[in-house]
C-alpha cells in the first residue's frame, strides 16, 4: 500500500509537471506566432497581388494571428477586412514593386455593397495604368459582378458564369409552431415589418413581397448598370441572358454573348501573367497575397506619424441581441464614440455600420452618443451591406449619411415577440404549471399563457411610443417632419437608390469616400486613421476562438446547413424588450 500511494503521487506530480510544461511551450509557441504575424512583410519587384477571395469578407477582420488555422476540432473561421482589401488595392496603385492585379475568385463571402466597394476600388486602381487580370473556372454572380472591372476577363474553356438574375429565400414556421403547440403573440407598428411573418404566415404579405422586390430589382439593375458600362452589353441583352440561364451553359456561350473575353486554361494564363510582369518563362510569377501585402509597409511622403486622426469606428452584426461573441454590444460602442469624442486629437468619426438592428434601447443608447459627437465634430455614417431598423437609427444623428448603390437600409419600425408555450407544455409534454402573484399581473410575460387583452394593449402603446421616439429622432437628424418618416417608415425596408430620392442618405459612397468626406469636413491636410473599437490582445481572442469554435463547429458538422435555422432560434430566445430589427437576414443568390 504504501508504494502505491508513493507511486500515484509520482504520477500526479508528472502529470502536473508535464501540464506546466506544456502551457509554457504552448504560450512560447503563441508568442513566437505573434512576433512573426506582426513583422512587416516584404515583397519583390515585379510582383502580382493576387486575390482570390476564399476567405470571408467582414468590415473588420479580428486580431488573432492563428484565425483559420486548424487544430483538430479547433477549426477557426477565415476572415479577411474589408479595409485591409480596400487599403492594400490603394497601397499597389503606387507601389513600384506591384505591376498589376490577377483576380481568381469562384465565389465570395460578402454582401452586394462589400462586393461593389472593391470593385470601385479596382476601378480606381486602373488610373494608375496598371493591370487587372480576371480568371475563372467558375464565377458566381458576384465574383462575375467583381471581375468584370478587369482589362483581361478570361475564363476556362469547360468553365461558367453564374448569370441567372437575384433571388432570395426566407423561412416560414407557422405550421411548425402549430404542431409544436407553440403561439407567438406579436405586437408591431408598421404594415411592412416583416420580420414576425414567419411565425404568423406560412408565405410573404403582399406588402413584403412588394417590399422585396423593389430592393431585389433595384440592385440588379445597379448591377447590370456596371456590368453593361464595363462589357459594352445592354441592359436587355443581359437580362436576356439571364433568362437564358448561362449558369448551366457552357464557356462558348459565355465567350459569344461577349460576357468574357477569351477562354484559356491556367497554364496559358500563367503565361499571359509573365508577359504582363516581364518574368521570364523559366521563372514563376512572383505572387503576394492580401494577407502578406497587408504587413508590407506603405511608402509616405511625410516621416513620422500624423498627430491628427479620423476615428472609424466600426458597428458590425445585432445590436444587442447576438447569442455570440459577435455582434454590437450597445455599452462598448457607446464608449467607443464617446472616448473618440473627448479625444482631441481625433479631428472627424466614421461610424462604419453593417447591422439589421437589434434592441431598441441599444439602439437609443448608441444614438445618444452619436448625437453628442456630432455636436462637437464631423460624423459621417458609412452604410455596408446593410444598415436597417436600428442600424439605421445609429446612423441618422450623424451629419452625413453615405451607402452603396447596394446598400440595404430603412426598416423603421419596432416589434415585440412573446412566445406562447402552454399548449406545447401540457398538451405534447403533460407539464402544468401554477402561479403565485402579489398583483393582478406580477406574472407578466409569462411565457406559459396568453397575453391578456390589458396586457396586449399596454405592450402595444409601449411599442407605439417606441415607435414614435424611432422616427422622431429620424425626423431631428434628417431635418424631416415626423410625418414625413411615418410615410416611409412602417418597418419598409428600401435600397440605397430609393433610399437617397426620399432623403434617408445624402449620398452614395463605401467607407474610402466616407474617410474622404470626413477629411474635407474636418479640414485637415494630413492625417491617420485609428480605428475603433480597441481589438482584443491576440492572445484573448485565441483563448475566446478556442471556447467558442469547438462548440460551434461540431453543430455546424452535425446539422450542415441546417446550422443557419439553429442560429435563428437561438437569436429568438435570448431577444429582450422590443426590437427594431430589419424584416430577416438577407440571402441573395
Amino acid at each position: 500500500m504504501k508504494d502505491f500511494f508513493k507511486f500515484m503521487l509520482a504520477s500526479i506530480l508528472g502529470i502536473m509537471i508535464a501540464g506546466i510544461l506544456l502551457l509554457f511551450i504552448t504560450i512560447g509557441i503563441i508568442s513566437a506566432m505573434v512576433s512573426v504575424s506582426d513583422k512587416p512583410s516584404q515583397i519583390q519587384a515585379n510582383s502580382v497581388l493576387f486575390m482570390k477571395f476564399d476567405h470571408q469578407i467582414v468590415d473588420r477582420a479580428k486580431n488573432n494571428p492563428l484565425e483559420g488555422l486548424d487544430f483538430g476540432m479547433f477549426q477557426g473561421v477565415k476572415t479577411v477586412g474589408l479595409n485591409d482589401i480596400l487599403d492594400c488595392i490603394r497601397k499597389a496603385k503606387t507601389d513600384d514593386n506591384i505591376k498589376g492585379i490577377y483576380l481568381n475568385p469562384m465565389d465570395i463571402q460578402a454582401g452586394m455593397a462589400t462586393v461593389e466597394e472593391i470593385r470601385a476600388a479596382l476601378k480606381d486602381f486602373k488610373t494608375s495604368g496598371k493591370f487587372v487580370y480576371a480568371y475563372g473556372e467558375f464565377l458566381s454572380q458576384k465574383a462575375y459582378y467583381l471581375v468584370t472591372v478587369a482589362d483581361s476577363l478570361i475564363l476556362n474553356p469547360q468553365g461558367s458564369v453564374d448569370f441567372r438574375g437575384l433571388g432570395g429565400e426566407r423561412s416560414f414556421y407557422k405550421k411548425a409552431l402549430e404542431k409544436l403547440g407553440v403561439e407567438v403573440q406579436i405586437v408591431r407598428h408598421g404594415k411592412f415589418k416583416a420580420a414576425v411573418e414567419p411565425f404568423l404566415l406560412d408565405k410573404m404579405s403582399d406588402e413584403n413581397r412588394l417590399q422585396t422586390e423593389t430592393y431585389l430589382n433595384s440592385l440588379w439593375n445597379e448591377m447590370l448598370g456596371d456590368i453593361s458600362a464595363s462589357r459594352n452589353i445592354s441592359f436587355d441583352e443581359l437580362n436576356d441572358i439571364a433568362d437564358m440561364v448561362a449558369t448551366f451553359r457552357k464557356a462558348d456561350f459565355a465567350k459569344q454573348k461577349n460576357l468574357v473575353d477569351r477562354l484559356k486554361y491556367k497554364d496559358q494564363v500563367i503565361d499571359d501573367l509573365k508577359k504582363l510582369t516581364g518574368t521570364s518563362e523559366k521563372d514563376d510569377v512572383k505572387v503576394v497575397e492580401i494577407q502578406k501585402y497587408v504587413k508590407v509597409p506603405e511608402q509616405r511622403e511625410q516621416k513620422g506619424l500624423a498627430r491628427q486622426k479620423i476615428a472609424v469606428i466600426y458597428a458590425s452584426g445585432s445590436i444587442d441581441v447576438s447569442v455570440s461573441e459577435e455582434g454590437i454590444k450597445s455599452e462598448e460602442l457607446s464608449k467607443a464614440i464617446r472616448e473618440a469624442r473627448r479625444d482631441s486629437s481625433i479631428k472627424a468619426i466614421v461610424l462604419r455600420i453593417n447591422s439589421p438592428g437589434g434592441s431598441a434601447y441599444g439602439s437609443e443608447v448608441i444614438w445618444r452618443e452619436v448625437k453628442l459627437a456630432a455636436e462637437i465634430k464631423p460624423v459621417i455614417a458609412s452604410m455596408g451591406d446593410v444598415a436597417a431598423s436600428g442600424g439605421y437609427y445609429i446612423a441618422c444623428a450623424a451629419d452625413s449619411i453615405l451607402a452603396d448603390r447596394t446598400t440595404i437600409t430603412g426598416s423603421i419600425g419596432i416589434f415585440g415577440m412573446i412566445p406562447n408555450v402552454q399548449k406545447l407544455m401540457t398538451d405534447k409534454l403533460g407539464i402544468t404549471q401554477d402561479v403565485v402573484t402579489t398583483n393582478e399581473h406580477s406574472d407578466m410575460i409569462s411565457l406559459t399563457r396568453p397575453m391578456s387583452t390589458f396586457e396586449r394593449d399596454l405592450m402595444q402603446q409601449y411599442v407605439e411610443d417606441g415607435y414614435d421616439t424611432f422616427i422622431s429622432r429620424v425626423a431631428e437628424g434628417r431635418k424631416m417632419e415626423k410625418t414625413a418618416v411615418d410615410e416611409i417608415g412602417q418597418g419598409r425596408v428600401w435600397a440605397a437608390p430609393n433610399a437617397k430620392e426620399i432623403k434617408l442618405i445624402d449620398a452614395y459612397g463605401g467607407l474610402t469616400d466616407a474617410i474622404n468626406l470626413a477629411k474635407k469636413m474636418a479640414n485637415l491636410d494630413s492625417y491617420r486613421i485609428v480605428n475603433l473599437p480597441k481589438q482584443k490582445d491576440p492572445f484573448e481572442e485565441l483563448m475566446k476562438g478556442f471556447s467558442g469554435s469547438a462548440r460551434a463547429s461540431f453543430m455546424k458538422d452535425e446539422m450542415g446547413e441546417n446550422y443557419k435555422y439553429y442560429e435563428q432560434l437561438r437569436s429568438i430566445i435570448s431577444q429582450k424588450g422590443v426590437l427594431a430589427r430589419m424584416p430577416y437576414d438577407i440571402e441573395i443568390h
